[in-house]
């Protein structure tokens, strides 16, 4: 895959479709990779310039010593963008990736054509900042592959533990490969989170996609994000847990595809 010089940083990207075609941008969540977003791209290249990257710290892309914020994760969107001379486009993102791209359409709207926002967060209430220390303390006490089964239990329901081991393998994988740097510099980013009095500034056509069993960002809490950015759409995945995307990728599409063909 090849790589650039952004922000300070080596990112690992892929880019996908036909020249010319609107551009449209896939986020990982914590502790995956561009892989995450296969049946997508592989979905959407006929149509769109797809453009996947890793987050910093992440598969391929460079790690810079902890801590990070939101601040610098859509800097780096910025600084990719303009490295590949991506005017405008699509931002979808998924849990990290998805408040990533709530960093974005609040601060650089102007870039952006749309936003998809899934299964992810506006704030870090002291329970949720909490939670990370434990997985902190967690991932340098048994390393990236000691967070591999834990962390699959906790994004997947569990009847698809067993139905979609495939699935499963494939993410156990993304997160022991992890850098260990990337991963507490990015759940530092998650304790950090401030973005939900500056919702009502996003002015760009926005869905939120949810998966109806995601244990950190179910519909109960995306719907008071929806309702409060002008236009808002939500769309809800069930079956599906954290990772909608992998779990339910026929919904989690339907959803996609239906409001890209809105714009």
């Amino acid at each position: 895959m090849p790589t650039v010089q952004a922000n300070g940083v080596e990112f690992n990207y892929v880019v996908e479709g036909p020249e010319g075609a609107p551009w449209i941008t896939f986020s990982n969540s914590l502790a995956t990779n561009v892989t995450m977003w296969d049946d997508q791209a592989a979905l959407l290249a006929g149509d769109w310039r797809v453009l996947r990257y890793d987050q910093r710290g992440h598969g391929g892309t460079e790690a810079t010593k902890p801590p990070y914020s939101f601040d610098l994760l859509v800097s780096d969107v910025i600084a990719l963008w303009d490295a590949l001379k991506v005017e405008s486009g699509v931002f979808c993102g998924l849990s990290m990736g998805g408040t990533t791209g709530l960093g974005l359409a609040i601060g650089h709207g102007d870039r952006l054509r749309a936003l998809i926002a899934c299964d992810c967060r506006c704030d870090s209430p002291p329970g949720f900042r909490d939670a990370w220390d434990q997985r902190i303390a967690m991932a340098k006490e048994k390393g990236m592959a000691g967070m591999a089964d834990p962390t699959v239990s906790r994004w997947f329901n569990e009847s698809f533990l067993t139905e979609g081991r495939e699935t499963c393998d494939k993410v156990r994988g993304m997160v022991a490969t992890t850098s260990l740097d990337g991963f507490i510099g990015c759940a530092n980013a998650l304790q950090n989170i401030a973005y939900r009095d500056a919702l009502p500034a996003i002015a760009v056509p926005t869905l939120f996609i949810v998966g109806a069993q995601d244990p950190a960002a179910n519909p109960d809490y995306i719907g008071p994000m929806k309702d409060v950015v002008p236009g808002a759409q939500m769309a809800v995945v069930d079956p599906a847990g954290h990772i909608s995307n992998m779990e339910n990728p026929k919904q989690f599409n339907a959803a996609l595809t239906g409001f890209l063909a809105t714009l």
